[in-house]
């Protein structure tokens, strides 16, 4: 990942220095290193790498705010790798509490004891928490995270401790403010975040994460599902379409599908169309797919060799 950063990105030299003193002073013993994530995907954009990567060098949080297809989640894993820290992962909901974020009681072996659940282990451990979709969860159960986000760093755990953090410890949330379910952020932990909105991914970044994920896919054709993401998008903001057609990791596993052989026009239901399910719907993003994709081209023309 630091390669990819020093090397494709062209991070700022001195901001690579320090995230390398940082994994150098925070040795992450064995048992934790299979939690280090191992990205699929890379984050293209070097003026949000180098806001979050000093962000986090400052010792601050990150809520990473934007819309569909802009990468939060991506740029949250990649962080963790750059950073070379165990990540643990929260999908917040409605029915959320604070006993599923520090851990609860359990019976084992015949006694009482204490489960830790996922913040409690980020504070413990020096891990980086990424806590998905942060403004769909009851803002009493988000209260818990109040001490550990701010000066104090530290948990405390009803019946048994207080668990100071880690130093290396640090939370990336995501949200997005048009899902179904989403509410308003409470302002008291609003502030306990710097905050980072997250743009739409650009042509030229998205020419590069398909060169990179499908090396063998041709230059013309990785040039026409770029633009098709983009004619996509066009349309949802004009709001012709909603934007369940407009997904990048659905464009994603259509190319996948069609690497193993599956028909262009089937992979692309699977991966866009098929998600949104009203007839009506379908067939205007089949129109967009249309414009950009022959219908006669098959999987076997779009890949080298």
């Amino acid at each position: 990942m630091l390669d990819f950063l020093e090397q494709e990105e062209q991070i700022s030299p001195a901001l690579l220095r320090e995230v390398r003193a940082f994994r150098a002073a925070q040795p992450l013993p064995d048992p934790l290193q299979a939690r280090v994530p191992r990205p699929r995907y890379h984050y293209y954009g070097r003026a949000i790498w180098e806001q979050a990567i000093a962000a986090l060098l400052c010792g601050k949080n990150l809520l990473l705010a934007g819309g569909k297809a802009t990468g939060k989640n991506v740029l949250a894993e990649n962080l963790a790798a750059a950073f070379g820290r165990p990540a643990w992962n929260v999908s917040f909901h409605v029915n959320m509490d604070a006993a599923s974020l520090i851990g609860m009681d359990t019976f084992e072996g015949g006694a009482v004891k204490f489960r830790p659940g996922p913040i409690y282990q980020c504070a413990r451990y020096g891990g980086f928490g990424i806590l998905d979709e942060i403004n769909m969860a009851k803002n009493e159960a988000l209260a818990v995270l109040h001490a550990a986000l701010d000066f104090r760093r530290a948990i405390d755990v009803p019946g048994y401790e207080r668990v100071e953090m880690d130093g290396a410890a640090r939370f990336i949330a995501t949200m997005n403010y048009g899902y179904a379910g989403t509410r308003e952020l409470n302002e008291a932990l609003t502030s306990r975040f710097a905050v980072i909105q997250m743009p739409t991914i650009s042509p030229e970044n998205l020419d590069r994460l398909l060169a990179r994920q499908f090396p063998a896919l041709k230059k013309k054709y990785r040039s026409q599902f770029a633009q098709l993401f983009f004619e996509l998008q066009k349309k949802c903001e004009s709001a012709e379409i909603s934007t369940k057609a407009l997904d990048l990791r659905g464009l994603l596993d259509a190319l996948d599908l069609m690497g193993k052989g599956v028909p262009v026009a089937a992979a692309l239901d699977m991966g866009i169309t098929n998600k949104a399910f009203d007839s009506y719907e379908q067939g205007l993003i089949r129109d967009v797919i249309a414009a950009r994709v022959p219908a006669r081209l098959d999987s076997a023309a779009l890949f080298e060799g």
